[in-house]
């Protein structure tokens, strides 16, 4: 096992790297096979130290042969293994009945699948279905998901857990639930966002010895963006700086009754390095935010008008957070649109948006599920079954950057034509007011001059770590917008 790459793949590709490995490199499938089991036991036995009862649940194509060699191997490591076939092991074709028969040679006990069986196990593998899968799991193979669910006991899940599309993190009917999961060739992009996450567990990687020279034969789907080149996009500040060389955001929102969000975005902007901040909110508000947060500087505005010199000296403009859906906030929408500002829009702007789309490239949208919905005249449930053609999709009909907000966050440029993916965050971060905060995040990285599309993986990645990191200081559950700000500050300045 390895590190995990940053390359995300499709099933197909990873499908074309193994073809390659067999048929060009010369490496049997069996090899691969065997490669795959051994890497699984290693983890078996790192993770599961005291595991002995283990049960292996097999299916009918090289996902079920992956499991086959697992349950060889670890009853030579003198574990007490039984294999549960959900498909008839006399249907097996080439390398996984080639496991299948070392299997029953090692003296494996195999038998039909049967619940009862996965009682008082300490394991359980999941070999089931790999993939390929592309249609909704049933019948049988539903029962021994949901069954190996409802066991007590942890799922190790080879490749991919079963049921979990592999291009798209969808649940195909129903998913396992894994403890760990071991992914082998290459990166699933499925396995990281939408439901991946939580069907996954931890994942680890194992190359089996596939030459890294073939990988260059495939552009990756996407990748995993890690941070790597904070360094660089946030370099050490020259003693001589002063506040205009780290650009001035206005954050335009905070209609009645929502003045905390345009404030919690400007507040963001400001701990990560925006020299200037300004609010563009409420006459009524204006007065009583300032004097709880005197750096920013609070502005009422209650006519467009009023925001044109504001419009004037920024940088930056983020619009959204707050700014309601009422005639207030749509007459500064259409006046901050009319600027030729680089802008990040969020909330109530871009539910704006979606009744009068524009294009526009020089901007950054940060929908969650239910506005990318609104945008693209779907539903959420339908952004969810595919985020990746989500994100592609909305950067393509509105120009620009977008990132799509949720478990594994999604990046995409019109321009470039790239997506990348944010792994880092965690549930805690599911409450209000975080989306304020990212908006405010990537203004300032725009206002400090990072590139658009920089500017929100860069964002995005700054905002998931703070939020584990205030988790990790005091857990997830109950975990405040706010408790972000002090650990942005940290990240902006390693």
């Amino acid at each position: 096992m390895r590190e995990l790459p940053v390359e995300l793949y499709r099933a197909a590709q990873v499908r074309e790297l193994d073809r390659i490995a067999i048929a060009e490199r010369g490496i049997p499938g069996y090899t691969l096979m065997s490669r795959a089991g051994e890497a699984a036991c290693q983890l078996l036995g790192q993770r599961w130290p005291k595991a002995r009862r283990i049960v292996v649940v097999c299916g009918g194509g090289n996902n079920g042969g992956d499991g086959y060699v697992v349950a060889r191997l670890a009853r030579q490591a003198g574990c007490d293994v039984r294999v549960l076939a959900v498909a008839d092991p006399a249907t097996l074709r080439g390398d996984a009945q080639i496991a299948w028969r070392d299997a029953r040679a090692a003296e494996i006990v195999i038998v039909p699948f049967n619940t009862a069986e996965l009682h008082d196990v300490d394991l359980i593998v999941d070999a089931i279905l790999g993939t390929g899968l592309e249609r909704e799991v049933s019948g049988l193979w539903r029962e021994a998901i949901e069954a190996m669910n409802a066991s007590p006991a942890d799922i190790l899940a080879l490749d991919i857990p079963s049921g979990l599309h592999a291009d798209t993190g969808a649940i195909l009917g129903t998913a396992i639930h894994a403890a760990a999961t071991l992914t082998f060739i290459g990166l699933k992009q499925g396995l990281f966002t939408g439901q991946g996450p939580a069907c996954c567990g931890d994942i680890g990687f194992a190359d089996l010895g596939v030459p890294p020279d073939i990988y260059p034969a495939l552009h990756p789907a996407s990748w995993r963006y890690d941070g790597e080149d904070l360094p660089a996009l946030l370099p050490r500040r020259r003693r001589s700086a002063h506040k205009g060389h780290f650009g001035h955001v206005l954050v335009v929102g905070g209609d009645l009754g929502m003045a905390g969000a345009a404030r919690m975005a400007a507040e963001a902007a400001a701990r990560c390095g925006a020299g200037l901040t300004s609010i563009a909110t409420r006459a009524a508000h204006a007065g009583l935010q300032a004097a709880v947060r005197p750096e920013l500087m609070f502005h009422g505005v209650e006519t467009p008008a009023e925001l044109t010199s504001l419009l004037d000296r920024a940088t930056v403009v983020a619009i959204g957070p707050g700014l309601g859906r009422g005639a207030w906030g749509r007459t500064l929408l259409h006046a901050v649109l009319a600027s030729d500002k680089p802008l990040v829009v969020d909330a109530d702007a871009l539910n704006l948006l979606a009744a009068e789309p524009v294009f526009r490239d020089h901007w950054i949208l940060t929908p969650h599920p239910g506005e990318a919905a609104r945008l693209l005249k779907m539903t959420p449930a339908e952004v969810e079954a595919d985020r990746f053609a989500a994100v592609e999709e909305l950067a393509l009909r509105f120009g620009g950057v977008a990132v799509l907000k949720g478990a594994g966050s999604l990046i995409a440029s019109k321009a470039d034509g790239l997506v990348a993916l944010c792994a880092v965050g965690n549930p805690g971060m599911a409450s209000g007011g975080m989306g304020d905060v990212l908006t405010g995040v990537i203004a300032a990285l725009l206002a400090q001059g990072l590139p658009p599309f920089a500017a929100a993986q860069a964002g995005a990645y700054l905002h998931g770590r703070a939020g584990d990191l205030a988790a990790r200081e005091g857990g997830e559950r109950g975990l405040m917008a706010t408790d972000l700000l002090p650990c942005l500050r940290q990240l902006v300045n390693v």
